[in-house]
């Protein structure tokens, strides 16, 4: 098949189209593979035995990328995504395709990297933890831009492949509270007279109410701060304003309070902007499944490092004998504290430590944990799994954000720890995107 011939100057949108590909396979981050003249080219928005017509938008020495403009022989698995803004909005990128075949593929994703990476097979795939799919995301960060030129303020996430904000009108993954609002959000901070000092604007909800982050630059004149509190109390949503870190939030609409949600039978406490899971579905079928893999027994003494507010270790609280939560961020480890206090656990301590420093790792007290649980973020564990001695630990339960760097700590658990992997499946936390979130359980041979 003729190629067009390759210019430093060529970007793409002055390309030819090219017909007849046909795309092979999914490549993890979800874009289709396909060959042409030997050489691999990474598609936007194809599915894996579809021809189509492409464009080219980049071109590199090792591979190419495309978006699709036509689908001639269009994937069973296709479907026509909910939202009209699913093929310019960067927040999916898997509305196309149905939610069965985004868990399988989410899985072959795991499986496949588990495999290649840690030369590991689960004993057993756990079936996939799902959700809602559409109105899930509680918690969310949208860039805002005050494009002067065309003389309107956009908010939302960015566009696919570009860092401009997408044009849209509503969202489908929000809360809907949030999400089928947007315009009057916009045409809020649009009115502002600190508009082009907006950068982000930060959803973040409890089960029972939603909170808006407003983030500034500069500090807000009397009338914008009157017209976001309006704006809260008309909606029945909590507003704030953000001028630097989390110590700077100030309430605008009503006095401060907690936001809550629950898991298991305990109500856990936060502020508006520190980390929970973002969906909620999930999350609650996700912890009951960690302390189901863990097998815990009442003389336990368990680990949970990356703690955060409690989300794993106020429920393993209620079950072993001790737990000792440790955590990176002193914000969340104080409204953990304050959450076990509040709910009279006392089995429970949380300390905080930096995880990825051999001084943070060496302050982790020396107790004959018998169950560990880690949920790191996306850089996962291996400074802590390469410092720990786990020799009493039975078993150890993984969640992680990133399969790519389960895999590798995986092998160090295997290799290192002499841990078998007995079992693993995905979490579908994020619904339309190939965020891959999942779950592994390690036990001692």
């Amino acid at each position: 098949m003729a190629r067009f011939r390759r210019d430093a100057r060529v970007k793409g949108t002055h390309t030819p189209p090219l017909s007849g590909v046909v795309i092979e396979r999914l490549s993890h981050e979800g874009r289709g593979i396909a060959h042409v003249a030997g050489k691999t080219v990474f598609v936007e928005g194809a599915l894996p035995g579809e021809t189509v017509s492409i464009r080219y938008t980049h071109l590199h020495g090792k591979f190419d990328e495309a978006v699709v403009t036509e689908i001639t022989t269009p994937s069973p698995d296709r479907i026509t995504p909910q939202c009209a803004h699913a093929e310019r909005c960067g927040g999916c990128s898997f509305q196309h395709l149905a939610p069965a075949g985004q868990i399988a593929h989410k899985q072959s994703v795991l499986l496949d990297l588990l495999t290649h990476q840690a030369k590991l097979t689960p004993g057993r795939i756990l079936p996939p933890v799902v959700g809602p799919q559409w109105g899930y995301r509680r918690r969310a960060r949208l860039s805002v831009r005050n494009v002067i030129k065309r003389g309107e303020l956009l908010i939302g996430f960015r566009e696919k492949g570009s860092h401009f904000v997408a044009d849209i009108g509503r969202c489908e993954t929000l809360l809907p509270a949030v999400g089928e609002h947007l315009l009057g959000l916009r045409e809020l901070i649009g009115g502002l007279q600190a508009a082009d000092d907006v950068p982000q604007v930060e959803v973040s909800a409890g089960d029972d109410e939603i909170a808006l982050l407003v983030r500034h630059m500069k500090p807000l004149s009397e009338p914008d701060r009157a017209a976001l509190a309006a704006y809260g109390q008309t909606r029945g949503l909590r507003v704030y304003s953000q001028s630097g870190d989390l110590q700077t939030l100030v309430r605008l609409d009503a006095p401060e309070a907690p936001l809550r949600y629950r898991t298991q039978d305990y109500e856990i406490e936060f502020r508006p902007g520190d980390f929970v899971q973002v969906n909620a579905g999930v999350n609650a079928q996700m912890v009951p499944l960690a302390l189901e893999l863990l097998d815990l027994q009442p003389d336990d003494v368990v680990l949970d490092l990356f703690s955060g507010l409690g989300n794993f270790t106020l429920p393993l609280a209620g079950k072993v004998a001790e737990v000792v939560g440790i955590e990176g961020e002193e914000g969340l480890v104080r409204r953990a504290r304050e959450n076990a206090e509040r709910l009279a656990l006392f089995n429970v301590r949380f300390e905080a430590a930096d995880l990825f420093s051999e001084a943070g790792i060496a302050k982790i007290p020396r107790e004959p944990y018998t169950k560990l649980l880690l949920d790191p973020p996306r850089s996962g564990a291996q400074e802590v799994l390469n410092a720990l001695r786990l020799k009493w630990v039975e078993r150890v339960c993984y969640v992680s954000c990133n399969p790519v760097t389960l895999a590798r700590d995986a092998a160090i658990l295997n290799q290192k720890h002499g841990y078998t992997l007995s079992a693993a499946g995905v979490l579908d936390m994020f619904p339309h995107t190939s965020h891959v979130e999942s779950i592994a359980l390690f036990e001692r041979r």
